[in-house]
């Protein structure tokens, strides 16, 4: 019988060290992330997929301004009624809010629709004790067009010539709030006009005038005044006219109501 020599392979000799096992699991059969051999399969990524910015339109561009506290709320109304407060300019220094801005105005109208009905039906029965008093339901859309329209018809629109105008350090959301906070006067003043006093509504009438719009031009004509053209800061007497044919419309439509009482025959009711 004859004997063949074979020599030995030289990674047998290494010992267990010089043996190499391959895994056929792929490098990331640990818990590690997929290869890219894996995105063709159309199973697996080879990253956890990022979250891109939300786009303007979307609703998660707008859920931070949602994101604050009611007292925080109450602290910026309360801000808009107090001009020589220290505080009165930075009213937004923790940034805009969109949750005051919207509610704000909303209360404004069920307050202006209930204050309006209840002090016509107490004018009315005043002057006509017993004579029933039928509500005025077309109050309630009438106040919803105007207050809105005020509120983010005016502001969307400002901005928008602003951004035209090249004036572009004025966001949609900061002209949004302004204009909402302002209003906030108005939510008081109008329980007040319950009042049957022609003077008094007056007056309270033009002390929400005077607020209100002392906020906005505090808040607007440094924005306006950064501008290059100086023409710009004209559009402040454009806001101001506004706010003022605003306060004229509230007292024409929702604070006009008399007592009228009958001095006797041949004389004219007197309110």
């Amino acid at each position: 019988m004859a004997y063949v020599a074979v020599e030995a392979d030289e990674r047998l000799e290494e010992g267990p060290d010089g043996l190499e096992f391959k895994s056929f699991l792929g490098s990331n059969a640990g818990g590690a992330q997929p290869t890219s051999r894996n995105v063709g399969r159309g199973y697996m990524t080879d990253a956890p997929s990022r979250k891109t910015p939300a786009g303007f339109w979307s609703v998660e561009f707008y859920q931070p301004y949602f994101d604050v506290d009611t007292i925080t709320v109450l602290q910026r109304c309360y801000t808009t009624l107090l001009p020589w407060s220290s505080s009165y300019l930075s009213t937004f220094s923790g940034g805009v809010d969109l949750y005051g801005t919207f509610w704000v105005p909303t209360t404004l109208i069920l307050a202006l629709f209930m204050s309006s009905s209840l002090a016509a039906s107490v004018a009315s029965y005043l002057s006509a004790p017993g004579s029933e008093y039928d509500y005025d339901f077309a109050l309630l859309g009438l106040a919803t067009t105007i207050v809105y329209a005020y509120a983010f018809g005016l502001p969307i629109g400002l901005w928008l010539v602003l951004r035209y105008l090249g004036v572009g350090e004025w966001g949609i959301v900061d002209a949004l709030g302004v204009w909402g906070y302002a209003l906030f006067v108005w939510i008081p003043v109008s329980m007040l006009c319950v009042i049957p006093n022609w003077i008094v509504r007056w007056v309270l009438v033009g002390i929400a005038f005077g607020l209100s719009g002392y906020f906005l031009v505090a808040n607007v004509y440094p924005i306006l005044a950064s501008a290059d053209a100086k023409a710009t800061r004209l559009l402040i007497v454009l806001v101001a006219a506004l706010h003022a044919a605003l306060a004229l419309t509230f007292k024409i439509i929702f604070f006009s109501y008399y007592v009228v009482t009958d001095t006797g025959p041949g004389t004219d009711p007197t309110p």
